[in-house]
């Protein structure tokens, strides 16, 4: 994995099932990288997790294994 792109699709496929349909879309905005993350209502509760664990979780481990990238993850309907 040689993105944070690939990290968080890598990431977003072993916490969701095959079937769902979650995508990442990247762009970059004043130096900074933004990924969407992109998937239906009834998944959005397991990428977030109880009180959001799971989201500061996946923040946390891209921030670990990208540490000079400045990034911003949001996630989508």
């Amino acid at each position: 994995m040689n993105s944070l792109k690939d990290t968080l699709q890598y990431i977003l496929t072993g916490i969701t099932s095959t079937e769902d349909k979650v995508t990442v879309e990247s762009n970059i905005e004043n130096g900074i990288e933004i990924l969407d993350i992109i998937a239906p209502k009834e998944v959005i509760g397991k990428i977030i997790g109880k009180e959001g664990k799971i989201i500061k979780s996946i923040r946390t481990i891209l921030s670990l294994s990208f540490p000079q990238s400045r990034f911003i993850v949001k996630i989508k309907e």
